[in-house]
């Protein structure tokens, strides 16, 4: 791992959290297994049909809970290596989670940064996943170091986005 170039440089202070009126965001951790499995498995057939299409996996079919714990391990320490940043989607009583914001290296070079996220199934009547977008996307562009972000399946579809090759 040693030899991977971080997301972001030494300097840049990584955002620990960001709150709103509607949800906090902050750092994924194995502390969120039970909540984080929760959100997951009550949505597995839209993130089936939205988000695993960016990536052509099957994701989270089949997910068992030592599956999802090895996952959040594997995101709080590319986070705190600085490789990519998972964010957890919580309300603001940390009562329940409501989905997460990923910000990962883009394989692509025309592209610095792939921000991807999304909300359990419960809350896409009630806009959350619009203002979820809007919020971050402000964020991204104001607090973070990057100037050519990608938000696939939101600014680009994910058949536009599997055409454009991988170069990096």
């Amino acid at each position: 791992m040693d030899n991977r170039k971080t997301l972001v440089d030494d300097d840049f202070v990584v955002p620990f959290e960001l709150v709103t009126d509607q949800f906090r965001l902050r750092m994924l951790s194995i502390n969120d297994l039970i909540k984080d499995y929760d959100a997951v498995m009550s949505s597995v057939d839209h993130l089936r049909n939205t988000y695993s299409l960016i990536s052509g996996s099957s994701w989270p079919v089949g997910l068992t809970l030592e599956e999802d714990l090895i996952d959040l391990g594997w995101h709080q320490r590319e986070f705190t290596l600085r490789y990519s940043f998972a964010y957890t989607v919580m309300t603001l009583d940390e009562t329940q989670c409501l989905g997460c914001v990923y910000l990962e290296p883009s394989r692509k070079s025309s592209f610095d940064v792939v921000v991807s996220m999304w909300v359990r199934v419960s809350e896409l009547g009630n806009g959350l996943d619009s203002d979820l977008y809007g919020t971050v996307k402000k964020w991204i562009s104001e607090l973070w170091p990057f100037s050519r972000p990608a938000y696939p399946g939101r600014e680009i579809t994910a058949e536009q986005w599997k055409k454009i090759p991988d170069d990096l």
